[in-house]
C-alpha cells in the first residue's frame, strides 16, 4: 500500500554529508549561534536614584533574612 522511503544513513562517527544550496532558496546562515541584525543603542547608565532603589531593597532583603534565621 504504501512504499517505504530509502534514506541515506551514515556511520555514527563518519563525517557528516555535503550541504549544497537549493535554487531560490534563502542564502545561508553565517556559521555560529549569532544571526546578523541591526546594532542595538546602546543602554544608558543607571542613575543614582537606581541605585540607591537598589540598595534600599537589597538592605530590607538582608534584614528580613537575618530575621527569618534568628526567630
Amino acid at each position: 500500500m504504501f512504499e517505504e522511503a530509502q534514506l541515506d544513513e551514515r556511520s555514527s562517527d563518519g563525517p557528516l554529508p555535503p550541504a549544497y544550496p537549493v535554487a531560490g532558496g534563502r542564502p545561508p546562515q553565517p556559521d555560529g549561534d549569532r544571526v546578523p541584525c541591526p546594532p542595538h543603542p546602546t543602554r544608558a547608565p543607571l542613575t543614582r536614584r537606581q541605585y540607591t532603589y537598589g540598595l534600599v531593597i537589597a538592605v530590607v532583603v538582608l534584614l528580613l533574612f537575618v530575621v527569618g534565621i534568628v526567630r
